[in-house]
C-alpha cells in the first residue's frame, strides 16, 4: 500500500524527557495517529531557515500540509502590538509556517490548518486576530480548562455545501474546543464557512478556489468521530494519484 505523505508543522518548546530537559520539536501524538488512521504517512515538518527561501523543497515530498495547534502567533506577525494575555510567541514558528503555508496554496496542495493552524492561514493571507476572546464575548467557553478537552465541547454551524460541510459531513458539528484567540479581520481571498453556535465567531475558513484550504478553530484530531482529518487525507491521495500518473507520463 502506498500512503499519502502529509506534512504536519512541528511545535518550537522546551521539553523533558529521560535526563534531558533541553529544546525541542514537538507534536502531539494525536495529530500523527488521526493522519495514521485515516490512510496517510506522516511527516513531522520543523522550522527551517532555508525552507524560507525555497518551501519547494519539502512541498516537493507531500501530497497535503497540516497545521497543527500551539501556542498565540506573534501579533507582529498582523501589525498589531501584544496584549497582556498574548504569551509564549514563537516568531521563528510563524515565519515559518507562513512562507510554507502560502507556497503550499499557491501549488494547490491539500492543506488543513486547526486551530492555530486556521489562525495562521488568516494571518498569511492579511487577515487578524483578536487576541483574547473573553474580552470581546465576556465569557470562558471557548477555552474551559487549560490542557484538556474534557468537557471542551461545543457547537458550530457549518454553511450548506462548503468545503467544511462536506469535510465534516454535516452543517451543525459537535467540536472540542481549546482556545483563546479567534479570527477578527478576514484574510484576503478566504470565506467564512463555519461559526460558533454559541457566540457567532467564525469557527472555519476555506478558499474557495483551491482544491482543499480548510481552517478549522476546533480539534477534530482529538476526536474519534470527526471526519475533516480523513477528508484532508483523501484529497491528499487524490493528489499523490496525480502526482504518480504525472511522473509517469513524464
Amino acid at each position: 500500500m502506498i500512503r499519502p505523505v502529509i506534512g504536519i508543522c512541528t511545535a518550537l518548546e522546551r521539553a523533558r524527557w529521560g535526563m534531558w530537559d533541553q529544546e525541542a520539536v514537538l507534536l502531539s501524538r494525536s495529530y500523527v495517529e488521526a493522519v495514521q488512521q485515516a490512510g496517510g504517512l506522516v511527516v513531522m515538518v520543523p522550522p527551517d531557515g532555508l525552507l524560507l527561501e525555497d518551501p519547494g523543497e519539502v512541498l516537493d515530498l507531500l501530497d497535503g500540509l497540516m497545521l497543527a495547534g500551539g501556542a498565540d502567533i506573534d501579533p507582529a506577525s498582523y501589525g498589531e502590538q501584544a496584549h497582556p494575555e498574548t504569551v509564549d510567541t514563537v516568531p521563528e514558528r510563524d515565519r515559518f509556517e507562513i512562507a510554507l503555508v502560502r507556497a503550499a496554496i499557491e501549488r494547490d496542495l491539500p492543506v488543513l490548518g486547526i486551530c492555530r493552524g486556521m489562525q495562521l492561514i488568516n494571518v498569511a493571507y492579511g487577515g487578524t486576530l483578536l487576541q483574547h476572546l473573553p474580552e470581546r464575548f465576556g465569557h470562558h467557553e471557548h477555552l474551559r480548562v487549560a490542557g484538556t478537552f474534557d468537557g471542551a465541547d461545543h457547537d458550530v454551524d457549518l454553511i450548506e455545501g462548503t468545503l467544511a460541510a462536506r469535510a465534516a459531513g454535516e452543517t451543525h458539528h459537535a467540536t472540542k474546543s481549546h482556545h483563546h484567540q479567534g479570527v477578527d479581520r478576514l484574510g484576503e481571498g478566504l470565506q467564512i464557512s463555519g461559526s460558533s453556535a454559541m457566540d457567532g465567531l467564525p469557527e472555519a475558513i476555506e478558499m474557495g478556489d483551491r482544491r482543499f484550504v480548510l481552517g478549522v478553530q476546533w480539534h477534530p484530531e482529538a476526536d474519534d468521530t470527526s471526519h475533516v482529518v480523513v477528508a484532508l487525507v483523501a484529497e491528499a491521495t487524490q493528489h499523490m494519484r496525480e502526482r504518480v500518473a504525472e511522473g509517469t507520463a513524464a
